[in-house]
């Protein structure tokens, strides 16, 4: 197992693709796995369902869709979030993981939650700026009776009918949904990794953990704004039709309609799936980043044996750890190198001669 510093900081021969491709996998991965809960939440959230789609529970909601729209119908649009989730998830962590160790001034950016906010917060305004547009298709798909019949289908629907400015009706809702949710989601995980894996080894049940308990948290503290998002992206006709509009627009409106539809219980309809679609999806997106940066670091090594990643760091050297050498039996050619307050010497060049 790599040591802390080995593992959390890859070499200067690891570029930031590796944490893009390591956090593109993780996206991919979350979402595909876990899209029939999302479907499930997607129909759950709505304000006025119909009589056919009104579920008692998230098991209820999946054997009836399955049952009455076909044994596919909980993962129809999943391919909107395969094309959005790749890119969005790429810059999301890689942009994390930059800022974490840029506003904390240290090489992990452990232990500094105002830094970890912070970088949480930046990589949020571009995984959402990506994947706005797909979160809209997708829950277009997701819905009762969509009359679409792909996901292309329904994007140019989207973009013909309603402009462009409709792939992102919901953006700044879904910021600040996402900015506040992220900032718990960072926080809470580097929060119990100091707790479940304080050595910030490769841990993958640490990461499990620490991934499902910040994504269930942060999912259940954010699920009032998620069901405004819900409602933006989805246009839903009949809330539409008994309020006598042509749309909903702004996170007010949204709010407005929630409550005038079912009073403040309306806010927190969809929370079970929410919260259950969250834990195992954030353990399963952090797991499999982990794994990836792992597997990377240890590659790298591998390629290059004699080159010790924790000291590739551009940032001040610290004290070195080598046992102190009498200088009286050192050799005479060796050249004294003074580090901090420890004395060490070099390793002898080798003599091509």
């Amino acid at each position: 197992m790599l040591e802390n510093d080995e593992y959390e900081n890859l070499p200067d021969t690891a570029t930031t693709s590796i944490h893009m491709l390591a956090g593109a996998s993780a996206g991919i991965a979350e979402h595909c796995i876990m899209y029939p809960l999302d479907s499930v939440k997607t129909r759950m959230q709505s304000l006025r369902p119909n009589p056919e789609a009104t579920y008692r529970s998230v098991p209820d909601a999946l054997i009836k869709m399955m049952r009455y729209e076909g044994i596919l119908r909980p993962v129809r649009g999943v391919s909107a979030v395969i094309i959005g989730a790749g890119p969005a998830h790429a810059l999301y962590f890689s942009c994390y993981e930059k800022m974490k160790r840029v506003l904390s001034g240290t090489q992990t950016g452990a232990h500094s939650p105002i830094a970890q906010a912070g970088a949480g917060a930046l990589a949020t305004l571009l995984h959402d700026a990506v994947m706005n547009p797909a979160e809209v298709v997708k829950q277009r798909m997701q819905v009762y009776q969509s009359p679409y019949k792909s996901v292309i289908n329904c994007a140019r629907h989207i973009y013909h009918q309603e402009g462009w400015r409709a792939f992102y009706r919901s953006y700044t809702t879904q910021l600040m949904m996402n900015i506040p949710f992220q900032i718990v989601h960072f926080c809470m995980y580097e929060f119990m990794q100091n707790w479940t894996n304080p050595d910030r080894v490769y841990n993958p049940t640490a990461h499990m953990i620490s991934g499902a308990a910040a994504g269930g948290f942060a999912s259940a503290l954010t699920t009032p704004l998620d069901v405004c998002k819900t409602l933006l992206n989805t246009q839903e006709t009949q809330a539409l039709n008994e309020l006598k509009r042509p749309s909903i627009t702004g996170l007010a409106n949204a709010a407005t309609t929630v409550y005038h539809c079912c009073g403040p219980k309306g806010y927190w309809q969809g929370l079970t799936p929410r919260v259950l679609y969250s834990m195992p999806s954030t353990a399963i997106s952090w797991s499999v980043y982990e794994f990836i940066k792992y597997f990377m670091n240890k590659r790298s090594k591998s390629n290059h044996p004699n080159i010790n990643p924790s000291h590739m760091s551009t940032s001040s050297p610290s004290i070195s750890h080598a046992e102190p050498i009498n200088k009286w039996e050192m050799p005479a050619a060796a050249e004294l190198v003074v580090v901090g307050t420890a004395v060490t010497a070099p390793v002898p060049a080798v003599n091509n001669s």
